[in-house]
């Protein structure tokens, strides 16, 4: 249909002159220059990490007037908008589940709803205990950060925060009355409750540092909450310097843990790790404040999982074992020497128990496919045989009943809530209804690339079926690769069906430092190996276009928060081989993690800027200071929220002024910005749908054409 081509041509055109002429705003340029081990260091923008600054404010404003005066632009924009309206709004949304007592919890966003709320069926009827959308304003608006149910679901302790900020604040319900306790329990983002057996209170943590500072993580505290006292009287029962016996360091939070059945709790020590440090005490003795912790395993044991029922503890270990094997030993002299192997390492990788009646039920995968395990009494090992090969994003149990259940989820199957029953079947318990969203067209298919070193790199791809193979399509190809998690697992397409209705192919690299084939495969990827997670999406891409699919005028790559590696080092490495690169609340500028609130607590996963190694790993992914002057690089769509919590946004507006300096491309480079989100697990549905059609119009409009 060339007549169609060249009207979208000349509507291309018309748009890229006008993106030339009418320029970005300037930054103003301050340098700083740093000495780290005798290398020198500029920082253009470093005033950007001051919020306060009074230039901070406008800048980001009339950037984002900047960037809306193009992408409102769009041709494609608003019919995709409509579309994406339709396909998020037609999905019924689940996002966690727990069966306590006879009651079953989940959180899901309703059809056609803004928000995730939480809801409770009971006797096969539902209905609604938590709306969050009852708070908002005309101008803000709030969002379910977690909850807990108390073991017999009498009690559920929720966290709700505004703007996407996640600074929860805790309340808790009386779930029969629908009743909120007045107790109000503040700085609990990572409160991670715990519920005594007989649901008279629960153990917390709550952070201590300001927000808004590098502090904010550091030094927390675990305390126990009984309901109905006051809580700023409630028991401090770990903290940094509380026992003498326990030191460890400021990054770590201490989470205690409870479960039905034990007469001991666990002492958890977590930080960016996959790995903790878990210790033990009689339950009793923690209540009041006397415990005696016993060690189980320290960081370099890597045990990731700890399951304890009765005077059993099971360990999640990954020490020799990097795709995870099952120990056992006893809470109450518990000794890792001595455990016993209760389930051996595989070609699976182990991600978590879940402790039922019936048996351990066991949350695995196989290079980013989902799998389930049930581990009964006798030692006998049974493999749960699913409807489709997708993602098990969660697996619930209760200890007092057979079964579990399960979120469930492919790239063109919708996610649903499923049951797992005593005799292994597994059904959709009808909890998510299943949305009228006609999949027929679409195809997936999962391919491997091979790195430069020989390794094999999966990725999946979903697109039309009839696609041509002529080297024309325009791709969308996102990766992520750190912290160890599988992040691009299948998930239901969902928005993305919009951009792969105009003919393009979608795709995910499961590059290394993610978890898709376990520790090894993070450890690829991670320090002074972070380069092979940009170099895994840039052989992903080449082999896309080796095989035809598409080629570099008609690519796009994107990723979201330390997505932005990967993106921002492989458009600074290859900026030749894509046509756009959109990089969603990304991590740009690590060398200046010391800035921000989510800052010392990620070393362990990026290294320490004030050891030599650590420095040289942090340099090494720094996007913003690998720009170049006078480098013809793709256009780029930058996001922020400036609620963030997890990438400041001084990330993208650092990357987004160097690159408008430093570009000889001509094309645009545009920061957005969202003035009532953060990092997005707290965005409205509408707010995502209009952060979707914004990526996929730049995106369109950058790869579509001769």
């Amino acid at each position: 249909m060339p007549g169609l081509a060249r009207l979208f041509s000349g509507v291309m055109l018309t748009v890229a002159a006008a993106t030339v002429t009418a320029a970005p705003p300037v930054a103003r340029v301050e340098p700083v220059t740093d000495t780290h081990f005798g290398e020198q260091v500029l920082d253009r923008y470093r005033w950007m990490e001051n919020d306060k600054d009074p230039d901070w404010l406008p800048f980001l404003k009339n950037q984002n007037a900047h960037a809306r005066s193009v992408l409102d632009g769009l041709p494609l924009r608003a019919e995709l908008l409509k579309r994406i309206g339709q396909l998020s709004g037609d999905i019924t949304a689940p996002a966690a589940v727990q069966r306590a007592g006879a009651r079953t919890f989940y959180q899901q966003r309703p059809a056609g709803t803004n928000n995730f709320k939480l809801f409770v069926q009971e006797n096969g009827k539902s209905r609604l205990l938590v709306d969050p959308t009852l708070l908002d304003t005309a101008t803000s608006h709030y969002s379910l950060d977690w909850w807990s149910a108390s073991p017999d679901g009498s009690k559920l302790v929720v966290g709700l925060s505004k703007d996407g900020s996640e600074d929860s604040v805790l309340q808790i319900m009386d779930v029969a009355s629908g009743a909120i306790l007045p107790e109000r329990i503040a700085d609990t983002q990572s409160a991670s409750p715990s519920w005594l057996e007989d649901s008279s209170g629960f153990f917390y943590n709550q952070l201590t540092g300001k927000v808004n500072t590098p502090e904010r993580f550091l030094d927390s505290r675990a305390r126990f909450h009984r309901l109905g006292d006051d809580p700023s009287k409630d028991l401090v029962l770990m903290a940094r310097g509380h026992d003498p016996a326990v030191s460890y360091d400021k990054i770590q939070m201490p989470l205690i843990v409870a479960t039905p059945h034990s007469r001991h709790a666990l002492l958890v020590l977590a930080d960016v790790r996959q790995e903790q440090r878990v210790l033990v005490a009689p339950l009793q003795d923690v209540l009041k404040g006397k415990a005696r912790w016993k060690k189980v395993a320290d960081f370099s044991d890597e045990v990731t999982y700890a399951d304890l029922h009765g005077d059993d503890l099971y360990l999640l270990s990954n020490r020799g074992h990097p795709r995870g094997r099952v120990l056992k030993t006893n809470a109450a002299a518990p000794s890792l020497a001595r455990a016993r192997e209760v389930l051996a390492q595989s070609k699976l990788v182990l991600q978590d128990l879940s402790r039922a009646a019936d048996g351990l039920y066991i949350r695995a995968m196989d290079g980013g496919i989902g799998k389930v395990l049930r581990l009964d009494a006798s030692g006998k090992l049974a493999n749960i045989a699913l409807p489709f090969d997708g993602t098990v994003g969660s697996l619930v149990a209760d200890p007092d009943a057979p079964g579990a259940l399960m979120l469930l989820s492919g790239w063109l199957t919708p996610t649903g809530i499923w049951r797992i029953g005593a005799d292994g079947q597994v059904a959709d318990t009808g909890i998510t209804p299943r949305p009228a969203i006609d999949v027929s067209a679409y195809t997936t298919e999962r391919r491997f690339a091979t790195a430069k070193d020989g390794t094999r790199i999966p990725y999946s791809l979903i697109y039309k079926k009839g696609l041509q193979k002529n080297g024309r399509n325009p791709a969308f190809i996102s990766a992520y690769g750190s912290y160890g998690a599988a992040a691009y697992t299948p998930a239901f397409a969902g928005r993305a069906l919009a951009l792969i209705d105009r003919g393009a192919i979608v795709g995910f690299a499961n590059v290394r430092g993610g978890g898709e084939y376990g520790r090894d495969w993070h450890r690829a990827g991670q320090l002074e190996n972070k380069p092979n997670t940009w170099r895994d999406l840039i052989a992903v891409v080449e082999d896309l276009h080796t095989r035809r699919y598409s080629a570099p005028r008609h690519t796009a790559i994107g990723g979201r928060s330390a997505g932005g590696i990967p993106t921002g080092m492989g458009l600074a490495e290859r900026p030749d081989l894509f046509a756009a690169v959109v990089s969603g609340v990304g991590w740009h500028n690590p060398l200046r993690y010391v800035a921000e609130q989510n800052s010392f607590a990620e070393e362990p996963e990026w290294g320490a800027i004030t050891d030599r190694a650590g420095f040289r790993a942090l340099r090494s992914i720094d996007s913003y200071q690998a720009v170049k002057e006078g480098v013809k690089y793709p256009a780029v769509l930058l996001t922020t929220g400036v609620t963030d919590p997890r990438v400041a946004p001084f990330h993208p507006a650092k990357m987004a002024a160097r690159l408008q300096a430093a570009t000889a491309s001509g094309k645009p480079v545009l920061l957005r910005v969202d003035f009532d989100a953060g990092h997005g697990m707290g965005s409205t549905r509408a707010q995502q749908d209009q952060e979707s059609a914004d990526t996929f119009a730049f995106i369109l409009a950058q790869t579509q054409g001769e």
